[in-house]
């Protein structure tokens, strides 16, 4: 908490998603957030390393929590904000890591992770009002969102497999992936590097995992983007850093 604390108090977002809260949803810091302003609350938590939530400063009102990964998760919680019927849909997700082994046979974490995202893919085929999606998707899309291509093709989050089952939930809505069109490509844009690294700054090797997606028409309205990378280099961090979008709406 001290650490989402001092990025709140830095930035003042109206909106936090948060993924992996890793507490079930009584235990869930909302005096902490009250505290800050962050008086609305949607929060889908549970035992284990799962669990989502978003907190705002303005009015939200929690419309679905989707199982895409068909085992009673917490990967999923979807709001609308500016009250029901008259705001902005956002959808804040945790797609699963998906094991360390690219192949469903072997691994049946990597399956678990692909019929998720078709599950998603599903999901977007039906949107018809202006969404935003957002989180940790365990995938690195282009080549040039991870530090090294070729040896990342045989990993878990950069295989081509992943990569075009990402492109088919892109295609399902046409998504606007407002990180690449804000950050454009190839320029290096990373939201995550290993704990393994004891100086994550020194090797460099990031990826992107964490996402921000809108509709297209949610697309034309944003103004801004931009990573708080320094965030990683703070004690005691996450191995990701936040993302910001912002928007004219």
């Amino acid at each position: 908490m001290p650490i989402v604390e001092r990025f709140l108090k830095e930035e003042a977002p109206d909106v936090l998603c948060l993924q992996e809260i890793k507490c079930e949803e009584h235990l869930f810091p909302y005096k902490a957030f009250n505290a800050l302003g962050y008086t609305h609350h949607a929060v889908h938590g549970q035992k284990g390393y799962h669990g989502v939530a978003t907190v705002a400063k303005i009015p939200l009102t929690e419309y679905s929590r989707l199982d895409w990964q068909a085992n009673g998760e917490a990967r999923h919680v979807g709001v609308e904000l500016g009250g029901a019927g008259q705001g902005l849909c956002l959808d804040n997700v945790y797609v699963p890591a998906g094991g360390d082994i690219p192949d469903r046979e072997k691994n049946a974490k990597f399956g678990q992770k692909l019929d998720f995202l078709e599950r998603m893919t599903r999901w977007a085929d039906g949107i018809d009002r202006p969404t935003m999606i957002v989180g940790d998707f365990n995938i690195a899309p282009l080549e040039c969102d991870v530090w090294s291509h070729k040896q990342l093709l045989k990993v878990v989050s950069h295989t081509p497999l992943e990569v075009d089952t990402l492109q088919r939930f892109m295609d399902a809505h046409g998504w606007s992936d407002i990180g690449r069109e804000q950050i454009a490509a190839p320029e290096r844009y990373y939201s995550w590097w290993s704990y393994r690294a004891k100086d994550y700054r020194a090797g460099d090797r990031g990826r992107r995992l964490d996402h921000m997606w809108g509709s297209p028409e949610v697309g034309k309205q944003v103004t801004g983007h931009r990573i708080r990378e320094d965030a990683r280099g703070w004690e005691k961090p996450s191995d990701h850093v936040p993302l910001i979008t912002e928007l004219s709406l």
